[in-house]
């Protein structure tokens, strides 16, 4: 049967219609492409750009003898602190973290590891922090009137500290030693954390150079 061309126009008509809208219809199925992830230095573009410590033997105070290593260093709104560490502490390369890291060697080749730090104003308070140690050492939190009761209160050179000694349980006990030292609107922490006994035997010694932290402007 011969069917008239315009007839043959009519049917073709809706065909080529409908295959646009397919095409439609496909070029809106194309995925929508995903936002590029931040590079790891971007995203921690904000975080502390504290001072790295000087070398051990720089800078240091004076009065001291050559067997000790001082270390000036300085917080982002104030004037720093400055120290001397034991001659036997190993110093380590700073960090955005640390002000100074010391390791520290005991007996049969275990460490001890000291770590200053700095923050802006008090860190949530002194029963925060030292909740936050405890925590560390999977040790429960105390409550503010127990946390009082186990602070010895020091002053050296007109800084006022506050020190704990915190021993974990188990078989092989971790033992921190830590202090903090509020200064020119900042708080600085001196951490001690090692094996218990080494900890232990270097109390005298962490009492020893919290005596030496002194403001840097100083004499």
């Amino acid at each position: 049967m011969r069917i008239p061309f315009d007839r043959l126009i009519l049917l073709a008509l809706p065909l080529a219609l409908g295959a646009c809208g397919d095409q439609q219809i496909a070029a809106y199925r194309i995925p929508k492409e995903k936002e590029p992830e931040l590079a790891p230095a971007a995203a921690h573009a904000h975080g502390n750009s504290g001072t790295t410590p000087p070398a051990a033997g720089e800078n240091a105070a004076p009065g001291m003898g050559s067997g000790m290593a001082g270390t000036a260093v300085a917080t982002a709104s104030g004037p720093g602190l400055t120290w001397v560490a034991p001659a036997h502490w190993q110093s380590k390369a700073g960090s955005a973290m640390r002000k100074g890291s010391y390791a520290i060697p005991g007996d049969g080749g275990v460490m001890a590891d000291l770590a200053i730090t700095a923050f802006p104003g008090d860190v949530g308070g002194e029963v925060a922090n030292v909740n936050r140690w405890r925590g560390q050492i999977q040790l429960p939190p105390l409550p503010e009137a127990a946390v009082a009761a186990a602070v010895t209160r020091l002053e050296h050179n007109g800084l006022r500290m506050g020190v704990v000694d915190l021993v974990s349980t188990g078989a092989n006990p971790t033992r921190v030693l830590g202090a903090w030292i509020p200064h020119e609107g900042s708080t600085w922490f001196v951490k001690l954390t090692g094996p218990d006994g080494l900890v232990a035997k270097e109390k005298p010694a962490f009492l020893e150079f919290l005596q030496t932290i002194k403001p840097a402007a100083q004499p």
